[in-house]
């Protein structure tokens, strides 16, 4: 693990020591598990903006593939989770790889795709501001490095930008 992944993974480690950060960091990882909030969000626009509809649902098939892709890569990629000495992860975890981070793929592909879709409106805000957290409660509950997140992040980021380059 580099110097800087260290300092940066204990310093938001500290954080959980307060139980409140600590409850939603493992609410926000729960929430995110196989990007479940951003697949409930997608289908509550598709049926709530009949005006966008098929926008909501692109999006929604969008964000499944960037979680998709990422889980395909760690397979390939293989990179164990961390572990840091004395602290033991604040949530369990479905697999043993940590690069990248499929819910910091699934969230941002949500932050783009449908947060996109409402961009100054509460709902955009909430989804972008919602998918930031989700990132950074990966590294507090101590299960991603950092730049398993940003890679994470950036896959969802490209998932996007591929699939409206081809979609239109």
């Amino acid at each position: 693990m580099r110097r800087w992944e260290r300092r940066l993974l204990c310093a938001l480690g500290d954080c959980a020591a307060d139980a409140r950060v600590a409850g939603a960091a493992r609410a926000l990882s729960w929430s995110g598990e196989h990007a479940a909030v951003w697949l409930l969000a997608g289908l509550a626009g598709a049926a709530t903006d009949r005006t966008q509809r098929e926008r909501w649902l692109r999006g929604t098939a969008l964000v499944s593939t960037a979680h998709l892709a990422s889980m395909g890569i760690k397979r390939v990629v293989r990179r164990p989770r961390p572990e840091l000495e004395g602290r033991a992860p604040l949530v369990r975890t479905c697999g043993r790889h940590s690069f990248p981070s499929s819910h910091a793929a699934s969230a941002g592909a949500a932050a783009l795709a449908l947060g996109g879709l409402r961009p100054r409106s509460a709902v955009g805000v909430g989804i972008g501001s919602l998918a930031a957290l989700t990132c950074v409660s990966r590294l507090v509950v101590g299960v991603h490095y950092p730049s398993d997140v940003v890679a994470g992040a950036a896959l969802g980021a490209l998932t996007v930008r591929l699939g409206r380059g081809r979609h239109g």
